[in-house]
């Protein structure tokens, strides 16, 4: 990692995998897309890993949903990433972006205070008061940058914006021109250049927030990212990025595998409302994540260290996780606290035994 960028908290994925691009590029002998900084297979081992390369896995999900997002980014057609919350869209829509353009920075946060400002341009006013609308003036935002330089554009949470906002894409997905009806002549006119496209992330909880129009649908495809299903992969992933978080964080002790074993259980049966005996249980209204239980794990590290100067054990993760099953309910942490006196009581182990015992800490 460059120097300068050492002490930010999250690089973006060029810096952070800068030294993996560069090898990638080096070995690279496969027809490029136009525009595009690497093949479709070169961008694909990026994502999924390369032992021979000595590049690193970043992406735990479909194979084949890979190769359809990057098949799907070479054509004319945008590239919609639905799914629950933390399911890795946003990641997964960066590294894309970072393998195919060179950056991942040309990024529009979708809110409902967004305005189309703040998607294609703005302006310079006090220069346009002294001069009048120039490209002098002129203050390109992602869409209108992205279309100029021929770069990939991300557009996260697009429902969560307002359906005219949302529409302001329409033009540019399907023409590729952007109108700067201030200007006059070949300046009034923004051509896309070859290597253009947008990846946009919806989660599916919130769908009919601000439901996109049958215009706006019909220029993407649309791919759906799951929850990681299998256990001993979705703890593989948990244990490794918190370990990453912690050593940024500087805590100076690895995450214990067996509270980390204990931490990912406890997750998916809260997320599937089922035990892995097959009892049903209540299910919780908050979203309880893959991402959700590294920044719970991270916080057990955290913890852990700087207030006893130990890894964090099983009883942290009750204290953690009540501000992650609270979120929506409160009656979340009534059905949490009914599943560590009852799911949790079954079982043996010393974390287990840890995690039951702790359930008094719940507050209420």
């Amino acid at each position: 990692m460059p120097e300068e960028t050492a002490d930010h908290q999250r690089p973006p994925a060029e810096v952070r995998f800068a030294d993996e691009l560069e090898r990638l590029r080096e070995h690279d002998d496969g027809p490029r897309p136009p525009g595009w900084a690497l093949s479709l297979t070169g961008a694909r081992r990026f994502i999924v890993g390369d032992d021979a390369l000595g590049v690193t896995r970043k992406f735990v999900g479909d194979t084949a949903l890979i190769d359809r997002a990057l098949v799907t980014l070479a054509t004319s057609r945008g590239l919609m990433l639905v799914g629950e919350p933390g399911t890795a869209k946003s990641l997964l829509s960066e590294l894309i972006a970072a393998v195919v353009s060179g950056t991942s920075t040309l990024t529009i946060q979708g809110g409902a205070a967004t305005t189309e400002d703040q998607i294609r341009y703005s302006w310079n006013y006090a220069l346009l008061v002294s001069e009048g609308p120039s490209t002098r003036s002129l203050v390109p935002a992602p869409l209108l940058t992205g279309m100029a330089e021929g770069r990939v554009v991300r557009f996260e949470e697009i429902t969560r914006c307002p359906l005219e906002v949302q529409d302001s894409l329409l033009s540019p997905l399907s023409d590729r021109v952007l109108a700067i009806p201030e200007l006059s002549g070949p300046e009034s006119m923004v051509f896309a250049r070859e290597g253009f496209n947008v990846i946009a992330t919806a989660n599916t909880r919130d769908r009919g927030v601000n439901e996109m129009s049958a215009a706006l649908k019909r220029r993407f495809n649309f791919e759906t990212v799951f929850p990681i299903a299998d256990f001993a992969t979705e703890l593989d992933l948990v244990e490794r990025e918190a370990a990453r978080l912690l050593e940024r964080s500087g805590v100076g002790v690895a995450p214990r595998r067996d509270v980390l074993e204990v931490l990912v259980t406890t997750f998916r049966e809260l997320r599937n409302a089922t035990t892995e005996e097959g009892r049903p249980m209540d299910r919780l209204s908050a979203v309880m994540s893959t991402a959700e239980a590294v920044s719970v794990a991270h916080a057990v590290g955290v913890r852990g260290w700087f207030l006893r100067g130990e890894p964090g054990g099983a009883a942290d993760i009750v204290e953690c996780l009540a501000g992650t099953a609270a979120k929506d309910s409160a009656d979340d942490l009534t059905r949490l606290r009914r599943y560590l006196e009852q799911a949790a009581g079954r079982r043996d182990g010393e974390q287990w035994k840890a995690l039951h015992a702790a359930r008094h800490r719940l507050p209420g």
